[in-house]
């Protein structure tokens, strides 16, 4: 049995370790792992995954094995070789058939987070977010920082694809939405969360609001305009008028901005908003006291480091709807990544 003081070494050697267990499952992504597991009859061993992805043998075993560990593939040894098969976990969130897949959020964050997150001390030094140190960009205007290329905005859409197609059925749930028939996702990108909306209440019709480019794009590479439920409308919703609703939601949209930047969202919200109606939050919540959980405080470092925001306690969102004009607050924690907060006008 290890000593305490073992014991704690091999924590900290676990914490300093993390990167590597993120590279692991970027390159196994990137390489087509799972994709060629899944497509494979049977299972394969390590030389013969070399051979269809043009990968060494040697790194290619090491890669595999690590992945076993990791649970996320299996593993069987036949006359002393061992054959490799994706696990249930693998099988439903990296392979690109699953109607799960989260490749491109992991592209992303391969790709960018990644990258942001390198300069971590640089953004608890002078508390702003590193992409002119990372990609050499001006952030003044955030999200001109973040869709920098047709191509960077393209990924971080199909990204928000991924995560909604997980998420958003069930933190939409939290609530019964069906009263409000006309609801609008602000700042609702390619209309994957609208495309879940509709689905699970039929009744409601959805307008999705972004900027121009993001609702360009969404018709160019997204199928949701095929639903007749779901309509994009192009603006800024900081500064031009948002369209009508019963129901106004903001997904992911106020983690990325400064307290007094979601006060003045809010405020517009209110106005426009329908007497009745109200407003969905839906953000992944910090405990009261703000020490968990680990994934959402993790999640709050990264908005300090690729965004302007933070994530926030119940009671930091109630005292941004309050002073807006919204009343009867009601926070809900689903149990995922995500929870909402209902607050009416």
């Amino acid at each position: 049995m290890s000593s305490p003081e073992e014991q704690a070494f091999r924590l900290l050697t676990e914490y300093a370790n993390g990167f590597m267990v993120s590279q692991v499952l970027f390159a196994a992504c990137e390489l087509g792992v799972f994709d060629l597991l899944a497509e494979a009859p049977e299972p394969l061993g390590a030389v013969a995954v070399a051979a269809r992805l043009g990968t060494s043998s040697h790194g290619t075993e090491l890669l595999l094995d690590t992945c076993v560990s990791l649970k996320l593939l299996q593993a069987e040894t036949r006359r002393g070789k061992a054959l490799y098969q994706n696990t249930e976990l693998s099988s439903t969130y990296l392979v690109r058939a699953s109607p799960k897949y989260q490749g491109n959020m992991l592209r992303y964050l391969s790709r960018t987070t990644y990258l942001c997150w390198g300069h971590l001390a640089q953004a608890v030094r002078d508390g702003k977010n590193q992409y002119p140190e990372v990609f050499g960009v001006p952030s003044d205007e955030l999200f001109t920082a973040i869709y920098r290329s047709e191509g960077e905005r393209l990924q971080f859409m199909r990204a928000l694809e991924d995560v909604w197609s997980v998420s958003g059925r069930h933190v939409l749930a939290a609530f019964d939405l069906s009263p409000f028939p006309l609801i609008c996702d602000v700042g609702g990108c390619s209309g994957a969360l609208a495309k879940e909306c509709t689905s699970l209440y039929p009744g409601c019709q959805v307008t999705v609001f972004d900027i121009p480019e993001v609702v360009q794009t969404a018709k160019k590479h997204f199928s949701f305009l095929e639903d007749p439920r779901i309509s994009f409308r192009e603006g800024d919703f900081f500064k031009d008028p948002l369209p009508e609703a019963d129901l106004y939601i903001l997904a992911r949209v106020l983690h990325d901005w400064t307290d007094t930047r979601c006060s003045q969202l809010l405020a517009r919200v209110h106005r426009a908003c329908k007497p009745g109606g109200g407003v969905l939050v839906i953000e992944s919540l910090l405990d009261a006291d703000g020490r968990g959980p680990r994934t959402t405080q993790l999640y709050s470092l990264n908005m300090l480091v690729q965004t302007e925001g933070r994530e926030r306690t119940p009671a930091q969102y109630r005292a941004l709807l309050a002073p807006a004009g919204f009343q009867d607050v009601q926070c809900r924690r689903t149990g995922g990544i995500y929870d909402a907060i209902l607050a009416r006008r």
